[in-house]
């Protein structure tokens, strides 16, 4: 509950703050997660997911500004066949998916007009997880999560296409500590400035 709140406060204040700045502009964005989580108990195969969401660019001069966002992000995954090995009672070969709302908060620099690299970090909170994967309907996977954010942005008039790869800095693992799971993938995405 207290990541939540962090969250959401975190991404309440930069999108008010930014509302009274020059320079703001706001659109919605969606597209594709190439994701899978990283652990010796999961398939190494990465998982076709969806990103959805909206973003705000506060523009400090010409090469720098910062890139809120809040997305639905989901992450699918298979275990790996020896699941069942590391966490007795698990089952093999499971694929599921997991939701989650992301606050990414990046750092944008500009060596030219059009074209953009970002980094930061993204702030999740698991909003649903599939159940079967350890038996008993026993939930798997922590309710927050923190990962690291690259990526490049191309921007031409109100619309924008970008790629990132984001790897988990925290152990999603919420059954025991035989193994570390953590989220990884890439991003890729369009997005339409409305203001």
């Amino acid at each position: 509950m207290k990541m939540i709140s962090l969250a959401g406060l975190m991404g309440l204040l930069l999108l008010t703050s930014a509302g009274f700045a020059q320079g703001l502009q706001m659109g919605v964005k969606g597209g594709a997660n190439i994701f899978k989580v990283d652990g010796k108990s999961f398939s190494d195969e990465f998982k076709f997911g969806y990103n959805v969401g909206i973003f705000a660019e506060l523009n400090f001069n010409k090469n720098w500004g910062i890139q809120p966002e809040i997305l639905w992000s989901q992450t699918n995954f298979r275990t790996g066949d020896d699941f069942n090995n590391v966490y007795p009672g698990g089952v093999n070969d499971v694929k599921g998916k997991l939701n989650y709302l992301t606050v990414p908060l990046l750092l944008s620099y500009r060596p030219v007009g059009i074209f953009a690299f970002q980094v930061g970090p993204q702030f999740g909170i698991l909003l649903n997880q599939d159940k079967n994967l350890v038996g008993n309907t026993r939930e798997a996977f922590k309710k927050g999560d923190l990962s690291l954010l690259a990526g490049a942005q191309l921007n031409l008039a109100k619309f924008k296409a970008g790629a990132r790869y984001v790897i988990g800095l925290f152990d999603i693992n919420d059954v025991g500590d035989q193994d570390k799971w953590k989220n990884q993938g890439f991003q890729v995405y369009i997005g339409v400035r409305i203001i």
